[in-house]
This record gives structure tokens, sequence and C-alpha cells, in this order.
């Protein structure tokens, strides 16, 4: 990137891939990419080679959320960078693959923008999911489909939280998208959800065909909820679950969490409210593939960034 005048300028996006199957359980990714596999139409788009590929095949196969290890946190410097051998996790030696096919990670050579498709459990409707403040390629991308489907809304969460961000599929890209739509139970295939996830991306392949055209995006704001803390259950002394998500925060991901507020409800009906400073808005409330991670929600703080006009590097 760099900067002319109040624009800031990128490299024509030539390359783009779309994931499905980073979790072979959450179909809505596994149906569209393995459908845009089948016939390309509907994902191709002038001035940009558009790729669409299942990266976790043997938990699609399955119909499992991964085989040995979770992919979506396996793009580590240390798994990438670890020797090759029949003794690895098979996602970490899909991870390599990816990474080589995609990548390298860092490097002038990765893919300009990974979209990795997911489904979640939670109550959370269609979510952007960004790594970076300053990427304001995808804040305009994000701010451009936030408008293409109003009246329906699409939040973006921003992680980048120095403990609680992780090594996903999709960061192997210049410019990684997480896109996360629900609720849709595991192993699950919803049409609504189904066709919402299909309408996100169509919006973003327009905007990346726009963008290399030679459109300029003028300076816009972005409202965000950047995350700020992983809570988990109450547990007792042997680690087991003591206490479920409270009704009342049940299904309200997005919605302000304020001090006092009831948070769990522990097995003979006690509340046990919400004890921090200020208010937070709750997300990824109750999801299911997370209780093998301890985390019943991450809670989140809003804030609007602001991006920078964005053009095309003339050549």
């Amino acid at each position: 990137m760099s900067s002319r005048g109040n624009a800031s300028c990128f490299p024509q996006a030539e390359r783009v891939a779309v994931f499905g199957g980073t979790h072979g359980n959450e179909m809505s990714g596994v149906t569209l990419v393995n459908m845009w596999i089948k016939n390309r139409a509907e994902i191709e788009r002038s001035g940009v080679a558009v790729r669409a590929f299942i990266t976790n095949p043997r938990a699609v196969e399955k119909c499992s959320r991964y085989i040995d290890t979770d992919l979506n946190r396996a793009f580590t410097p240390e798994n990438l960078s670890s020797p090759s051998g029949d003794g690895l996790p098979y996602e970490v030696q899909r991870a390599k693959e990816v990474n080589q096919i995609f990548g390298p990670k860092g490097s002038p050579d990765a893919y300009d923008v990974i979209f990795d498709l997911h489904n979640t459990t939670s109550n959370m409707g269609s979510t952007l999911i960004l790594e970076s403040s300053t990427d304001y390629f995808n804040l305009q991308m994000v701010h451009y489909i936030k408008k293409a489907i109003a009246p329906e809304s699409c939040m973006v969460l921003l992680n980048e939280h120095p403990h609680l961000k992780y090594a996903t599929t999709r960061s192997v890209a210049k410019h990684p998208v997480g896109l996360e739509v629900g609720p849709q139970p595991q192993g699950v295939l919803r049409s609504n959800i189904f066709e919402s996830m299909r309408a996100i991306m169509k919006h973003a392949l327009d905007f990346i065909e726009l963008f290399n055209s030679g459109v300029e995006f003028p300076a816009c704001s972005v409202e965000v909820f950047r995350v700020h803390e992983r809570v988990d259950y109450p547990r007792d002394t042997n680690g087991n679950i003591t206490a479920m998500v409270h009704p009342q925060l049940q299904d309200c991901d997005w919605e302000p969490l304020n001090p006092g507020d009831p948070m769990f409800q522990t097995f003979d009906g006690r509340t046990i409210p919400y004890e921090g400073a200020s208010p937070v808005y709750p997300t990824f409330i109750n999801e299911a593939a997370y209780y093998e991670k301890q985390q019943a929600f991450i809670t989140t703080r809003r804030e609007t960034l602001v991006a920078n006009a964005i053009r095309k590097i003339s050549k």
C-alpha cells in the first residue's frame, strides 16, 4: 500500500480465493464452494482470478469440525515451518499445503484476498471478521457490502487482541476476510443462511471488480465490534460446567450486556450477573464448537473506524 494525496493506493487484486470446509460440518460454505468448483460462472469477475477451494476435505467427508486439530488455528509460524512427515496432525499438514498453494503467508507472492466461509450456532446473523483496523482495502470492502445488503444487517467483528487473535486459515492472504453466518446447527444446511452467505459473497466480489476497474472509493466510516475478552462458563474444581448461559442473554448476540445484567444461570436456578465496569457487546454466545475451547462467549466493544479513500495503483 502507498498513499497519494488523501487516498491510499493498493495494487490490483488479481488473485482471490474463497475457502469452504475449514470446518467440515459448517455446511453453507462447504455447499457454496463445491457448487462454485463445479460451475465458476457465479464467482467470475473481470480483472481477477477467483478460485473456490475446500480447505479440509477429510473433515468435510466426515462432516466433522476437524480430524486431529482445528485447522483455523493451525497457521502458526511453527506449524508452517515444521518438517513434513507422516507424524504430523492432519490439519497441520493441510495448513502447510494450503500455505504452499495460496501463500507463503506474509510474502509478496501470497493471494491478494481470501474469504473463509463459516457457520455458527450462535444467533449472530451475518458477520464479517477482520484482523486489522488499518487494512483500508478490507474496511472499504465491508462498508460497500453493508450498504449493498441494506436493510439487511451485517456486523463487523475486529480481532486484533494480542492474546485472543489466532492463526486463521485466511491469514495466508494479504487481505484476510472471514464470513460467519448463523444461527445454523452443525451438519445442517438452512436455505436462509445459505442465501445470506451467497449474497454477501456476490457483493464482495463485485467490490473487487469495481476496484480493479479503477473506481476510487471515498473515505468512509465503519462500525466494528472489537474483541475484548473471552468468557468461560462457571466451573467446579474438576473443570465441570456448573452454569448455563442465562435465558436473558441467550440469542442476544450484539446486544449490550450492562453491569448487573444476568449472564449465567446455575443448575439450581441461581443467577450470576455480569460484574464488569461498563457495557460490553457479547457475541458467539453459547457457540457449540467453543465448549471444547472453554468459551461461553466473547465480549466486544463497539467503535467506529475511519478508512482512507482507496484507489488502484496506476501502472
